[in-house]
C-alpha cells in the first residue's frame, strides 16, 4: 500500500492579511480586480484579448502581466486597449498579495474600472496563495483533457469560474465536455462554467 504522508502547515497568514487589506483598498478605489489562472499555454492572453475588445468602449481596463522573465504578453495587452504592466517574479511560480499590491501601484488604478491579473502559468502555486482580488476564474483548454480537476483539485475549488477554451479543437482530442463539468461540479458546487473559442471567439460573448 502506498503511504501518503500530508504536512499541513499555515505559512500563509501575513498572505492572507495583506489580501484582506488589498481587497479593502480595491473596494474603496471602486476597482474589481480578477485574478485569471491557467496552465502555460491554454489562450489566457488570447481570451483576455478578446475581453478587452469587447469591453474596453464600456469601461477603463488594466492588466497586470505576471511572468517569470518576459513582457510579451504585456505588449499584446496594450495593443488591445488595455493599460498594463508587467510584473517579473524573479523565478516565483505564483503573485502573493503583496506582489500584486505593487502591481497595482504601478498600474495605477484611479483611471482603472476593471483590472485583470494574469497570473503565471501554473496549476499548483497560483491556486494557493490569495492575491487580494476580488474574485478568481481560471482557464482550462481541451488539449489539457478532462482529467485536470482531478489532478490539480484545489485550483478547480477555489476559483469562482472555470473557462473552458479551445473548443473549437474537442474533435481532435478525447475530451469530454459532460465529463470535466461533472469532476468539477464534485469539487465546487454550483460554479459557472463557460465554454470558448478564444481563436474564434466562439461563446465570448458570455465573458462580458
Amino acid at each position: 500500500m502506498l503511504k501518503v504522508i500530508e504536512i499541513k502547515q499555515n505559512v500563509f497568514e501575513d498572505n492572507n492579511r495583506e489580501a484582506d487589506k488589498l481587497r479593502a483598498y480595491l473596494k474603496e478605489n471602486k476597482t474589481y480586480l480578477l485574478n485569471l489562472m491557467s496552465s502555460p499555454g491554454s489562450g489566457k492572453t488570447t481570451t483576455l484579448k478578446r475581453v478587452i475588445e469587447g469591453l474596453k468602449n464600456e469601461m477603463r481596463i488594466g492588466v497586470i502581466e505576471a511572468d517569470i522573465d518576459s513582457d510579451v504578453d504585456a505588449r499584446a495587452v496594450k495593443e488591445a486597449g488595455a493599460k498594463a504592466v508587467q510584473v517579473h517574479t524573479g523565478g516565483m511560480c505564483h503573485l502573493t498579495a503583496d506582489m500584486t499590491r505593487q502591481g497595482l501601484d504601478a498600474l495605477g488604478i484611479d483611471d482603472v474600472d476593471f483590472c485583470v491579473l494574469e497570473n503565471v502559468g501554473n496549476l499548483v502555486c497560483p491556486a494557493e496563495f490569495d492575491t487580494g482580488a476580488t474574485k478568481s476564474a481560471m482557464i482550462l483548454s481541451v488539449p489539457e483533457g478532462d482529467d485536470k480537476p482531478l489532478k490539480y483539485p484545489l485550483m478547480f475549488e477555489v476559483v469562482d469560474l472555470v473557462i473552458v477554451n479551445k473548443i473549437d479543437a474537442a474533435e481532435f482530442f478525447d475530451f469530454s465536455l459532460e465529463l470535466v463539468t461533472e469532476r468539477i461540479h464534485k469539487l465546487n458546487p454550483g460554479i459557472e462554467i463557460i465554454s470558448i473559442s478564444a481563436k474564434t471567439g466562439e461563446g465570448v460573448g458570455k465573458l462580458l
